[in-house]
């Protein structure tokens, strides 16, 4: 008997590059997006470990203003720890959910021996109830500064927030109140979000 031998070819495997997907998406973000004199475009890049803003004139070619995380006023950052907050909205939390069990063991009936005989039975005399449990009741909907609350103690979420703060206030001395954001392909959460929220605290309008 002879055993034939079958080799995996490596370029058959496809790898999932998330680089060359962001590049892509950037392009087709740029289509459509360019900076003016009257109002440039802000654009942010992100690393593993740092993050970058640049206010750029599209039709000059120039750039205006620029901030990142590797700043001089930045090297000694540290992000506000508020510990009685935190504390605070875990009890909140807590108690939300104690009230939420004991609702529902106030009208959810305990069961006893004999309670499906008994449910046959009332179903069968028509005079059978149906157990209506409490829905959970949708809150407003959260702001942007909101959504990015839970992780605004992270170091380099609030590193780029500061980011964001420092290129709006340099954008500000030469006379740049209004952008168009471009987040460069990345997906508007995290440290993009919380970039783009310190620059609006500043002033700055997009």
């Amino acid at each position: 008997m002879v055993r034939k031998m079958i080799f995996c070819d490596a370029t058959m495997i496809k790898r999932f590059e998330s680089n060359k997907a962001r590049l892509r998406r950037h392009q087709r973000i740029r289509r459509h997006l360019e900076g003016t004199t009257s109002r440039p475009r802000l654009n942010v890049f992100r690393s593993g470990q740092h993050i970058y803003a640049q206010v750029i004139d599209d039709a000059s070619g120039r750039t205006l203003a620029a901030a990142s995380s590797l700043d001089e006023s930045l090297q000694n950052f540290k992000p506000a720890t508020p510990v009685d907050q935190t504390s605070d909205s875990h009890h909140a939390a807590a108690n939300e959910t104690a009230e939420v069990v004991e609702a529902a063991a106030e009208v959810t009936p305990a069961k006893a021996r004999g309670a499906k005989s008994e449910k046959g039975a009332s179903a069968k005399a028509g005079t059978g109830k149906k157990t209506v449990l409490p829905t959970a009741a949708k809150g407003p909907r959260k702001t942007p500064v909101e959504a990015l609350a839970p992780i605004a103690n992270n170091r380099k979420v609030a590193l780029a927030r500061e980011v964001g703060k420092l290129v709006a206030q340099r954008a500000k001395e030469k006379g740049v109140t209004q952008v168009v954001f471009d987040r460069g392909g990345y997906a508007y959460h995290g440290r993009v979000a919380a970039l783009a929220e310190g620059a609006r605290e500043i002033g700055l309008d997009f």
